[in-house]
């Protein structure tokens, strides 16, 4: 495999800010980049106020966030969520909204080479999918502290070439990724299949994304 998968007894590093990353040495990670413009701020409004809905559902009282109760949940209550809300996610995303410039072959090329610049080198990469308006990626960090180094050097450079080349400004990609360590060979699998399967979900014809499929 790309690397391993998440060791529940290993040395584990979680770092936050709009949510929290998780990250571990040698173990793969599943993440997600998305565009700016891909969903409308009326829906991500609708969203916090159902992932609010859903943990008074769990018993918590009223007037806590859901952003303070979640790092606190144990671990099948914290799956049921990211399952319930990351698929809201993945699906809304495939319907492409937002201007969706990654359909564009030259853009789409800009980011699927910042990907694997460094491979090898920083990092281990795998599989990943450019969709119109976001980014599938599996990858291996030999350290937990240069995951988030590397987030940021991946969104700041992209954006800055896909600006130069649009002739606009201003802020390209979502403020922070979602990230996801591999729990299983078995989650490992299905994620590639996801990767995969993604341009069909979404109606895609060849030539409006990029795919990457690790040896």
């Amino acid at each position: 495999m790309l690397g391993h998968v998440f060791d529940p007894k290993a040395e584990l590093l979680i770092s936050e800010q709009l949510r929290p990353h998780w990250s571990q040495a040698g173990a793969i990670v599943f993440v997600t980049f998305r565009t700016a413009d891909s969903i409308p701020k009326e829906v991500l409004h609708r969203w916090d106020r159902e992932k609010d809905d859903w943990m008074r559902r769990q018993g918590f009282p009223d007037g806590v966030h859901w952003s303070e109760i979640l790092p606190g949940l144990d671990e099948k209550l914290r799956g049921d969520f990211y399952r319930e809300f990351n698929r809201c996610r993945e699906t809304f995303l495939d319907t492409c909204h937002g201007r969706c410039l990654l359909r564009t072959p030259e853009l789409a090329k800009i980011v699927g080479d910042s990907l694997m610049y460094f491979d090898g080198k920083r990092y281990r990469m795998g599989d990943f999918i450019v969709m119109p308006n976001h980014v599938h990626l599996m990858a291996a960090f030999a350290d937990p502290d240069s995951m988030r180094a590397q987030f940021d050097s991946w969104t700041h450079f992209t954006a800055v070439q896909i600006n130069r080349s649009i002739g606009e400004k201003g802020r390209f990609w979502q403020q922070e990724p979602f990230d996801h360590l591999v729990r299983s060979v078995e989650q490992y699998d299905y994620l590639r299949r996801y990767i995969a399967e993604n341009p069909v979900k979404a109606n895609l014809k060849p030539g409006e994304y990029l795919y990457r499929r690790y040896p």
